[in-house]
């Protein structure tokens, strides 16, 4: 058996010299190297900027959807849209381990886990596509993944249903990024509030800033701003488009009696929400892009556009117990949990 990099990099078949989130085509082989996990799936959560651009190509067919996904993974050995530049996460059971790295993790065969790494560098074959979950951007599979020996992973809680647990750890790195970033008494604006990352960070960013900060959630739909109202989280509920930037920042304007935001979470899964994101930002506040359809390049040169002075942070997916503190939320809060076992399983 051979030995394989750490970083998954002996994966990576085009172009060499890359890891395997960048390459185009990597290995997808399920023979494992001896420092290498190998999973059986039985779903994929796909990035929803992802599934959202591919249910749109597909004008709702599922077919046509069903196609896509595994054209892609076909072409590429891995689930990494060409378009979005995302991927997502998947469970299954451990089905083996390779003998370098016995006795160095707490896995054994037959553990149910969810990755924490991106589908995007995951090497990936799917056998049989079982059933596609539109609103929850879920695909049950019969196929097989690896892991490499740098991947992160998370063992499947007891208390809390497989497919709660995927749609949680899908978006686990916002809520641990929010208690980070989200102080006492600040204003803070979540665009997307009423999808699921956006909900976790308007429950985190309430409890961090306290009875003396102001919450506001961001939603075009109304059901959304309702939601959000109903919950209690939200000081205010706005139904802005986020691409409407100036829209965005007058409404948030309008709330804060024109102090703006000390800090924006966007979560939203379409682009074009950059500068709306900015724009509603005071200035040498934060905004945290957890959205993978952010362009980072519209973003830079939109807020030395607009003459901002702001801090943005890429939405780096992961944060040392992130999986366990999005975990935790659930546990900790009812009406959160209802609120995913109604959603999203």
């Amino acid at each position: 058996m051979k030995t394989g990099s750490a970083y998954g990099t002996h994966r990576v078949l085009e172009p060499l010299g890359v890891l395997p989130q960048g390459a185009w085509k990597i290995d997808n082989a399920m023979a494992i190297f001896d420092n290498e996990i190998l999973i059986d799936v039985s779903a994929l959560n796909i990035d929803a900027a992802s599934f959202t651009q591919i249910k749109n190509e597909a004008q709702g067919d599922l077919a046509q959807i069903e196609r896509s996904v595994l054209g892609i993974v076909q072409q590429r050995g891995k689930m990494h849209n060409p378009v979005t530049g995302s991927g997502g996460m998947l469970i299954g059971a451990v089905r083996e381990i390779g003998p370098a790295l016995a006795g160095k993790i707490d896995l054994k065969v037959g553990d149910k886990i969810a990755t924490l790494v991106s589908l995007s560098l995951t090497p990936l074959r799917i056998d049989e596509v079982v059933r596609l979950h539109l609103q929850q951007d879920q695909i049950e599979i019969v196929g097989q993944a690896i892991l490499f020996e740098t991947g992160l992973y998370a063992k499947l809680p007891e208390d809390i249903p497989e497919k709660l647990a995927l749609a949680v750890l899908d978006v686990a790195g916002a809520p641990a990024q929010t208690a980070r970033l989200v102080q006492a008494g600040d204003t803070v604006v979540v665009i997307g509030g009423g999808g699921k990352s956006g909900t976790l960070c308007l429950y985190e960013a309430r409890k961090r800033a306290g009875p003396t900060g102001c919450i506001i959630g961001v939603s075009p739909f109304e059901k959304d701003c309702q939601r959000m109202q109903a919950l209690g989280w939200a000081d205010h509920a706005l139904q802005v488009d986020a691409t409407d930037a100036l829209g965005l920042m007058q409404a948030v304007s309008g709330v804060t009696q024109g102090r703006l935001a000390d800090v924006v979470i966007n979560c939203v899964n379409i682009p074009n929400t950059e500068m709306g994101s900015i724009l509603a930002t005071r200035e040498h506040g934060k905004i945290y892009f957890f959205s993978m359809a952010t362009s980072f390049t519209a973003a830079a040169l939109g807020a030395e556009g607009a003459a901002k002075d702001v801090e943005m942070i890429v939405g780096n997916g992961y944060a040392v117990g992130h999986a366990q503190h999005a975990l935790d939320l659930l546990r900790e809060s009812a009406p959160l949990r209802r609120l995913f076992e109604e959603l999203y399983v």
